[in-house]
């Protein structure tokens, strides 16, 4: 199988998008009081719904203690909240609760700018870009998965 030949500098520029995304994460992060990883699990929470520290800990890459000051923190500012497990009241859960009020402020110029570069793509277009973000996504998440368990193989792994 062939598959379609890549502009030389291909993966400077996707490399660059990677780091800009990142770095507007951590500004954004800053900008409202927040440590970049404390936003990260915050979105993880948001995407995924409660979770137990635990697997918190392994979605962020953090051992428990880090995890546990990092849910003290959110928990403090009012972002999640700790409750009973209904199915195990021997566990506890984080839920999240609530978002940083400032973040839709501080993120709006970059997705306002980002918004007006996809109203340039054609409706095919959009659903090519969309159909790479969630398929990235998922081989990125099944890289990171395999790098933290030790079986960092290179089938399957993202690199552009």
């Amino acid at each position: 199988m062939s598959t379609p030949a890549m502009r030389p500098d291909a993966s400077e520029v996707y490399r660059r998008y990677l780091s800009a995304v990142l770095l507007h994460g951590h500004a954004s992060a800053k900008a409202c009081e927040l440590g970049a990883t404390d936003l990260y699990a915050l979105n993880i929470l948001q995407l995924s719904g409660p979770m137990t520290p635990g697997e918190l800990a392994g979605r962020t890459g953090l051992t428990t203690g880090p995890t546990t000051r990092l849910v003290d923190r959110l928990e403090q500012a009012g972002y999640v909240r700790r409750a009973a497990d209904p199915g195990d009241r021997r566990k506890v859960i984080v839920e999240p609760v609530g978002g940083p009020a400032d973040l839709d402020r501080v993120m709006a110029p970059a997705r306002q700018r980002v918004g007006e570069i996809l109203a340039g793509y054609s409706a095919e277009q959009l659903d090519v870009l969309f159909d790479y973000f969630a398929r990235a996504a998922d081989a990125y998440q099944g890289a990171a998965d395999r790098l933290r368990t030790g079986s960092a193989g290179t089938a399957g792994t993202a690199e552009h």
